[in-house]
Order: structure tokens, then C-alpha cells, then sequence
């Protein structure tokens, strides 16, 4: 069992390794590029590649972030911190999210000047520059999506690179068509775009983020079903007082009273172990704890709350 313990947190620490070198090769090449895309964006008179620049250079302060929070949450637990640091990738994850938000407005202002009177720009540039950037973008991007759909922290970074992906390719249509109609309001009209796309993406982010903050129930797992589940296992009386919340998007955690004859503790083990198996491969909850109590004694109102105000719903439906 030790030895088994000992290969998983190896592997764990391989893959760990594994990620912050594929995110600092995306920090380097992103950042590389930011300086060169300002100045063309600038030389092009271009505020399509200016917006996609400064959307470029959050990705290096969200790759610089997700980097650091995941060297910090292979920190162990202490007395402290008895949950490690897990959460410090929701908080880079809200953070990314919400800088997304403040580049989105930048970006709208800056628009809304440019349409007022816009200037003239150098669509070689905006076309040269764009294709450049669309291949740089989709590498990075590339490098960070492996984990990503189970990783918050990495996800945040991985959106913050797909929008650039998606701004330069609407960057390179635009400077397509100004050089064959010269219609140079394309370009903050472009930029309008992606700065729709940002917000878009944003709010998926931060929603989540929130929600895991405020420790809400994730929002795949049906309590009222959970608790179905959970009255299947041979001894179960009742649940009440239940939480289910997560630590990160992938770490959940369930507590939970359970009511029971008046068994002994190897049958209330027995019974604690059924549930594990339930909650762990039918709604991925890794860590319960569980209270087991002899049928009479008077439950917490938490739970009966809850299923109470959800027939009350229905009924009214």
C-alpha cells in the first residue's frame, strides 16, 4: 500500500513537472511576442493587434500566475492550511477572469474612439502580423489545454489563450478586407468582436470560480438524487445535515449525518464504506465525512430545509 502511495505521488509529481514546463515555454513565447505585436501594432496604426497585444500580455500575467499556483499547490498540508493549497488556483482562476474583464473594457473604449474617426491602417501589417500571431497563439495554446478541462487554474489560461487564437484570426480577416476596400473602421469593429469574445469567456470563468468560493453544491450533482442514492445502502435510515461542495474543480467534498438502527461499529463501517463507493464513482466526491446516528435522535433542520423548500416548488408549479 505504501509502495502504491509512494508511485501515485511520483506520478503525480512527474505530470506537475510535465505542466510548469509546458507553461513556462508558453510564458516565454507569449511574452517575446507581446513586445513585437505593440510595436507593429503601433508602426501598422493598427488597434486590432494594440488590443490583441494587450490581451497578450494578461496571458503572460495569467500564465505567470497559473505557473506559480501550481508549484504552490504541490505544497503540502499543515496545521495551517490542513486542505494544502488547492484553492490557490481558484484564486489565480477568479484573477485571470477578472483581468480578461478590465482588457475587455479597455478595449471597447479604445473602439468606440476609433469609430468615432478612424484612422488609417496598414493592412500588410494588420495580415503579416496576425498570421504571425495566430501561430504563436495556437502553439501556446496547444501547449497549456492538456489537464485544462480538469483544471480551473489551467483552463482560466488556456481560455486567455484561445481568445487570442480567435482575435487574430478575426485580425487577419479584417486586414484582408481593408486592403481590398479600404474600409478601415473594420478594424475597431473587429476588435469589438474580440472584446465580446473576452467577456464571454470571462464569465464562464468567473462564475465557476465563484461558485466554488462559496462552497455551492457543483452544479452536476442533484442532492435530491444524491440522497436517493444514498438511502439504497442497506442500513440507511435517513440523511440530513448534508453538504457537498468543492475544494478545486476537481477535489469534491461531501458531509453528511446518516441515520442508523443502533448497529455496531464494524457494521457502521461497512455501511460508511457503501456510501464511499457511491459518491465516489457516481458524483467524483474523493473526501466525506460522515456522522452516523441511531435512528431518535433529532436530525438538523439544514437538509429538511432544503427538501422542503424544493416540494414547496414544486407544488407551486
Amino acid at each position: 500500500m505504501e509502495k502504491q502511495h509512494s508511485h501515485s505521488h511520483s506520478h503525480f509529481g512527474d505530470l506537475t513537472k510535465q505542466t510548469t514546463k509546458r507553461i513556462s515555454i508558453s510564458l516565454f513565447l507569449t511574452l517575446a511576442f507581446v513586445g513585437f505585436e505593440a510595436l507593429a501594432g503601433i508602426w501598422g496604426n493598427s488597434l486590432a493587434l494594440l488590443s490583441d497585444a494587450g490581451h497578450n500580455l494578461t496571458d503572460v500575467i495569467a500564465l505567470g500566475l497559473s505557473w506559480y499556483a501550481i508549484r504552490l499547490s504541490t505544497q503540502p498540508a499543515n496545521r495551517n492550511k490542513t486542505f494544502g493549497y488547492h484553492r490557490a488556483g481558484i484564486l489565480t482562476a477568479l484573477l485571470n477572469s477578472t483581468t480578461l474583464v478590465f482588457v475587455a473594457g479597455y478595449i471597447f473604449y479604445e473602439a468606440y474612439q476609433r469609430f468615432i474617426s478612424p484612422p488609417e491602417v496598414n493592412s500588410s501589417i494588420l495580415i503579416g502580423v496576425g498570421i504571425i500571431a495566430f501561430l504563436i497563439n495556437a502553439g501556446t495554446a496547444w501547449l497549456v489545454q492538456r489537464g485544462s478541462e480538469h483544471d480551473l487554474n489551467l483552463r482560466s489560461a488556456f481560455v486567455h489563450l484561445m481568445g487570442d487564437v480567435f482575435s487574430t484570426i478575426g485580425a487577419v480577416i479584417a486586414g484582408i478586407i481593408i486592403y481590398f476596400t479600404g474600409l478601415n473602421w473594420l478594424d475597431p469593429l473587429v476588435s469589438v468582436l474580440i472584446g465580446l469574445l473576452i467577456l464571454w469567456n470571462a464569465w464562464g470563468i468567473l462564475k465557476e470560480t465563484v461558485d466554488i468560493l462559496l462552497e455551492s453544491t457543483p452544479r452536476d450533482v442533484d442532492t435530491d438524487k444524491l440522497v436517493s442514492n444514498l438511502m439504497t445502502v442497506n442500513g440507511v435510515k435517513g440523511v440530513h445535515d448534508l453538504h457537498v461542495w468543492s475544494i478545486t474543480q476537481s477535489l469534491r467534498a461531501l458531509s453528511a449525518h446518516i441515520l442508523t438502527d443502533d448497529v455496531s461499529i464494524s457494521n457502521g463501517a461497512t455501511i460508511q464504506k457503501e456510501i464511499n463507493e457511491i459518491i465516489s464513482h457516481q458524483y467524483n466526491i474523493g473526501h466525506a465525512t460522515l456522522q452516523l446516528e441511531c435512528v431518535g435522535c433529532e436530525p438538523d433542520l439544514l437538509y429538511c430545509d432544503i427538501v422542503e423548500s424544493h416540494n414547496h416548488e414544486h407544488s407551486h408549479e
